[in-house]
């Protein structure tokens, strides 16, 4: 006959009880959520995916739109990869973010384990992954309409893609945090449409007039694409365009960890 051991049943409950959840894996569950609801959002799908492809159809079939000495589906594959940085980065999380708030959601989601800080970085963490997924689709489209990007150059895009997604994703939490969330959708989508026609993304500013080279040599749109265009058709990297990224990225930061409001 065996006798009860009390202290050992409880170490056995003890172990068999789940513990708490490391802080990496509370914001890598958090980014799975918010890149799903991305992915899932049929607007959001439209202007990540949809869009994009249609332009980089359009630019390699539409001759009228002078894109550069080269072939055309080269020059257009590294615009529309910023193009997709763009509206994954900045257009749709400002819009969503500003909505969370909006709605209480960012307040919530600030209070629990998670944080605030673990809640921006799986923000984070889930736009780099939608921008994985658009430029594997955007690539196998330009692989498709005869895209040959420069390989040396590789590595050098990966760096523009991180500079750019960091300085687009600040400037959305730096809008959608701090107007309204009618205001972020107008302004967002208002933006998007001017840097696709104006903001040297899809066009090099060397193909537009030449009054607004300025002003473009400022832009992050400009500075992405042209990085872009540099690594994938020169194969070589671009550190003036960097720089110009960088100085977003850091300015949109502390611009908005000043501003940032979690309540509408």
């Amino acid at each position: 006959m065996t006798t009860a051991d009390p202290a050992g049943a409880e170490a056995a409950l003890g172990a068999m009880r789940p513990g708490p959840s490391s802080p990496a894996t509370r914001v890598l569950a958090q980014a799975r959520f918010e890149a799903v609801t991305l992915l899932r959002n049929g607007e959001q799908l439209l202007v990540a995916v949809l869009l994009p492809a249609a332009v980089l159809v359009g630019l390699v079939q539409a001759e009228s739109i002078s894109l550069g000495d080269g072939r055309r589906v080269d020059l257009a594959v590294p615009g529309v990869l910023a193009l997709c940085v763009i509206s994954s980065a900045f257009t749709g999380q400002a819009i969503s973010t500003a909505f969370d708030r909006r709605y209480g959601v960012l307040r919530l989601l600030g209070t629990t384990p998670l944080g605030r800080g673990g809640l921006v970085l799986a923000k984070a963490v889930a736009v780099l992954a939608v921008i994985a997924v658009q430029v594997v689709l955007i690539g196998a489209l330009g692989a498709a309409l005869g895209w040959e990007p420069a390989g040396r150059g590789i590595p050098a895009a990966l760096v523009a893609l991180i500079l750019g997604t960091w300085a687009f994703a600040a400037l959305a939490l730096l809008l959608g945090g701090t107007l309204r969330a009618e205001g972020v959708l107008a302004v967002a989508n208002l933006l998007w449409v001017a840097l696709l026609g104006l903001g040297g993304v899809v066009v090099a500013g060397t193909e537009l007039p030449a009054r607004f080279e300025t002003v473009l040599s400022l832009l992050p749109s400009a500075a992405l694409g042209d990085s872009l265009r540099a690594a994938l058709v020169d194969g070589h990297a671009a550190p003036g365009a960097w720089l110009v990224l960088t100085a977003w990225a850091v300015g949109a930061t502390l611009a908005a960890r000043r501003f940032f409001r979690w309540n509408d």
